[in-house]
């Protein structure tokens, strides 16, 4: 009988591998439509900037509120997807998800700024449970050597979305509309809150759209749950998982997403406003909108090359190559004009392409059963993205676009020293004990 029992056995876990294979597909259709909706918040700013008088600083309030949901989200949605698994983690993101795009609908409709930051705040919060849930699951959709081009594969879906979303929004959202802002000094009270809830109401339809995208993968994520055995990653865990901390590799991995993730964002964030100045290239908003398209599809080509490429390069080494190119493009930029400082800054998003999943992957490797505590730490870091587009937009309020970008090129300097910290050999799966030492 013991034999028979152990084919069942093997013939069941046999099973289980390919439907988990077949999950791989649905989960690049998730990264693509999450990185369709983080983008065109880097489109609505412009839009919203104009539309209530806002300065750079204010006007970064946006990716303030977007990426701070990570922070206050994160490590309770680590200790919530660790007990009740990834796949209904990922439901629950996609659910929340689509509760901050129906959000748009009376925010463009009532025509205040605030309720656009809420309404980002908690389409945020979905993405930060499904950063958690998601990331770790791809790593373990097959071998763990290959898991840092498995995710690399997963982002360069993502950058699919980034890709497409600046032309998507550029053509619903900045083509739309007057000409000329409405003028605050020039309007009654009541005549500008009615020409601002005009020109809001563009911003209702595209992610009208999108959350109803995301309530159908919801349902399609919820009748395939049974595809991944919640068993074998639902685990009862105790606290918020901050004493993973005391892993180097975790603690700075942390770090290194916090620089990265504010660096992109602070870059795509400013670069219509960038390519709107006459030094650079004076052009109007649709074309900067449209041209944004070339800074996250450098991130798509570079994270379709990288997903091969790290299976024969180490992941310290290549994340050390592309922080410094990352670095180096927006200097020259920012001391340069015309069409050499906008496509060196564009061509950014190529060097950019491979560091979020590379950095991910090394930062939770080795933490077991685990894996999404310390998915949920480095989720955390995300809020880098509500910091340093903030700190970016102060400076060019006083000192200029060109000069506001030492920030993020100090950020990629330090990445590019974890990536060299990372040169050894993968470490090998083990029980998060911590380390004193980088594995």
């Amino acid at each position: 009988m013991l034999p028979q029992a152990s084919s069942a056995s093997d013939a069941v876990d046999e099973a289980g591998a390919g439907r988990r294979r077949w999950l791989l597909p649905f989960m690049l259709a998730l990264f693509f439509t999450w990185g369709l909706a983080t983008v065109l918040v880097d489109i609505i700013t412009p839009k919203l900037k104009s539309l209530f008088a806002l300065s750079f600083a204010e006007a970064t309030l946006t990716q303030f509120c977007f990426f701070l949901a990570y922070a206050i989200v994160s490590l309770p949605a680590g200790l919530l997807v660790a007990r009740i698994g990834y796949m209904r983690g990922l439901v629950l993101g996609l659910v929340v998800m689509a509760a901050g795009g129906l959000t748009f609908a009376p925010a463009a409709k009532i025509g205040l700024y605030p309720l656009f930051l809420f309404a980002l705040f908690v389409m945020a919060s979905g993405i930060a449970v499904l950063q958690v849930a998601a990331n770790p699951l791809v790593t373990k959709l097959g071998p763990a050597a290959q898991a840092p081009s498995r995710l690399t594969l997963a982002q360069t879906f993502n950058s699919l979305g980034t890709t497409v979303g600046p032309a998507i929004g550029a053509w619903a959202i900045l083509s739309h509309g007057p000409a000329t802002p409405p003028d605050p000094a020039a309007l009654s009270p009541a005549a500008l809150a009615a020409a601002r809830q005009a020109e809001a109401a563009v911003l209702q339809t595209p992610f009208l759209v999108i959350a109803g995208g995301l309530i159908g993968l919801a349902i399609l994520f919820w009748s395939v749950r049974s595809w991944v055995r919640e068993e074998e990653h639902a685990v009862e865990v105790h606290g918020l998982g901050l004493d993973l901390l005391r892993r180097p590799r975790l603690a700075l991995g942390a770090a290194a997403i916090f620089l990265y993730v504010g660096a992109e964002v602070a870059i795509g964030t400013l670069m219509v406003s960038y390519l709107e100045q006459p030094r650079v290239l004076g052009a109007d908003p649709a074309t900067a909108g449209h041209l944004l398209s070339f800074y996250w599809g450098g991130a798509l080509v570079g994270r379709i090359v990288g997903s091969f490429a790290l299976r024969f390069v180490r992941a310290g080494a290549a994340l050390a190559v592309c922080a410094l190119a990352a670095g180096l493009l927006a200097t020259v930029s920012g001391l340069s004009e015309g069409p050499l400082a906008a496509w060196t800054l564009l061509s950014v998003g190529l060097a950019n392409a491979i560091m979020f999943p590379t950095i991910f992957a090394l930062a939770i490797e080795g933490l077991g059963e685990r894996t999404a505590q310390g998915a949920g730490i480095v989720c955390v870091a995300i809020v880098g993205g509500a910091i340093i587009p903030v700190v970016t937009g102060y400076l060019a309020d006083h000192v200029g676009l060109s000069l506001a970008l030492g920030a993020p090129v100090l950020c990629y300097l330090c990445i590019a020293g974890y990536g060299l910290a990372n040169l050894r050999e993968p470490a090998q799966e083990s029980d998060a004990q911590p380390s004193g030492a980088i594995a």
